[in-house]
């Protein structure tokens, strides 16, 4: 992986709980975020006293690289933001000045718990579809903005081998969005649904509170 190449984006733990209807009692358990990148969901649920633990290749590099490269993507991402309005729900998030201010706090957020994290162990450096953790170390996984999104560069057999190791690695995942980027169904649920289904992996889809990328309404929830 190169710096270079990354996209890092972080999310909040207000749109963490809209995103996977996440419950109080869901967030009184052992938490995994699967890909979570700079989000602040884990500084956020960790100074309330939660238990979650944050996987992602990303976290090979040190704060101050990491901020570069995030200032550098911010600059990337919000004129084509801007010049794609119409493919966005604007009602949390009311325009693209705001997502920008909401994005860079949550990154922020992240940046000023990074090192104290990396040292606790909760920032760990990892991939699917091998995670290293051992069997039903965590009650609740959660994979945001990778699997599906990404349907064109991750097969069905990745993602199946994927959604496989969540299961292994907790009692419950749950996976948002299932559209391309898009905007698309993305053509892997369906099949891959069906062959978890007959494996002894029950999966559903489940509408959650949360839409920004218009569409993106539902959640995958695998449970083995």
């Amino acid at each position: 992986m190169k710096l270079r190449d990354i996209v890092p984006w972080g999310r909040s733990q207000t749109e963490y709980r809209s995103m996977f209807n996440l419950s109080d009692a869901d967030l009184g358990g052992t938490l995994l975020g699967c890909g979570d990148g700079p989000a602040s969901f884990n500084a956020e649920i960790t100074a309330s006293g939660g238990r979650v633990v944050s996987v992602d290749p990303i976290y090979r590099f040190d704060a101050t690289q990491l901020r570069g490269r995030i200032e550098a993507a911010y600059e990337e991402v919000m004129p084509q933001v801007i010049a794609r309005p119409d493919e966005y729900s604007w009602k949390s998030i009311r325009d693209p000045d705001e997502l920008g201010r909401v994005r860079m706090r949550a990154m922020e957020t992240f940046l000023g718990d990074y090192e104290r994290g990396k040292a606790q162990e909760r920032y760990i450096e990892g991939a699917l579809p091998e995670l290293p953790f051992a069997d039903e170390r965590f009650d609740l996984a959660l994979c945001s903005h990778f699997l599906f999104l990404y349907s064109e560069r991750v097969s069905l057999e990745q993602h199946l081998a994927s959604v496989r190791e969540l299961c292994r690695v907790a009692k419950e995942a749950r996976i948002y969005p299932l559209l391309t980027l898009a905007g698309e169904p993305s053509p892997h649920v369906d099949p891959l649904r069906g062959i978890l289904n007959d494996t002894g992996i029950d999966t559903r889809l489940v509408t959650v509170e949360y839409e920004f990328q218009k569409g993106a309404t539902q959640m995958l929830v695998a449970r083995a």
